[in-house]
């Protein structure tokens, strides 16, 4: 692995572990509202590292409201990191989306990155 490999990486590593462990901890905090929602399978963490409404789910315009609140302030954090560590929003996002749907509850569910929600 030739040097701009492990830097790469590294950037990557530093990136994600800032992402979860700092910067993302006020977008990421969910009121009651979304918290219930993500719950009952209505809202779901999406494989693009915002929040989305489950298909076919009935969400009220508060909810949504809420929800695009949440990924507005998530999309700005993803800016300034991705703009102070040399990477993409979406490389940003996309690391940060692989840990939220990891820490994701039983019974809440997740869309993948091929457009399907599961429910874990």
């Amino acid at each position: 692995m030739n040097l701009i490999a492990k830097k790469t990486i590294t950037t990557v590593l530093f990136l994600a572990a800032m992402v979860m462990s700092v910067s993302l901890a006020p977008a990421s905090a969910a009121s009651a509202l979304v918290e219930n929602a993500k719950n009952n399978c209505i809202v779901g963490e999406q494989a693009d590292g915002y929040l989305g409404i489950v298909a076919g789910a009935q969400a009220s315009e508060a909810l949504r409201r809420e929800v695009n609140a949440i990924n507005q302030q998530r999309k700005a954090v993803y800016a300034d990191l991705a703009r102070r560590n040399g990477v993409t929003i979406e490389v940003t996002a996309a690391l940060t989306a692989e840990k939220l749907m990891n820490q994701a509850k039983p019974g809440q569910c997740v869309r993948v990155a091929s457009g399907k929600w599961v429910k874990r």
